[in-house]
């Protein structure tokens, strides 16, 4: 089964539909029959959309993928400094 990648304004988009369907008394499986979604997908969604607008979603993203860079970069410096550390202490 292939997998459908959407956009964040797509998954705010739905999380609202199935608000919508919600207060209207629908069931949660039906409304996620009716995205195309699964359950655990619209959980998972909501657990880390709900609430937000697109405007801070797309920054929260802009964050995560600098955050990822920064990490990259700490653990490549560490690296470089324990083998400077490793080398002065054979020179002695």
């Amino acid at each position: 089964m292939s997998r459908k990648r959407f956009k964040p304004e797509q998954i705010i988009g739905m999380l609202r539909e199935a608000e919508v369907g919600l207060s209207q008394g629908m069931k949660v499986r039906d409304i996620c029959r009716g995205l195309g979604i699964s359950e655990q997908t619209y959980y998972r969604w909501r657990r880390e959309y709900g609430g937000l607008k697109v405007s801070q979603v797309k920054r929260f993203k802009e964050l995560e993928k600098e955050n990822s860079h920064l990490k990259k970069a700490v653990a490549e410096l560490t690296l470089d400094k324990l083998i400077l550390q490793e080398a002065l202490e054979g020179n002695y």
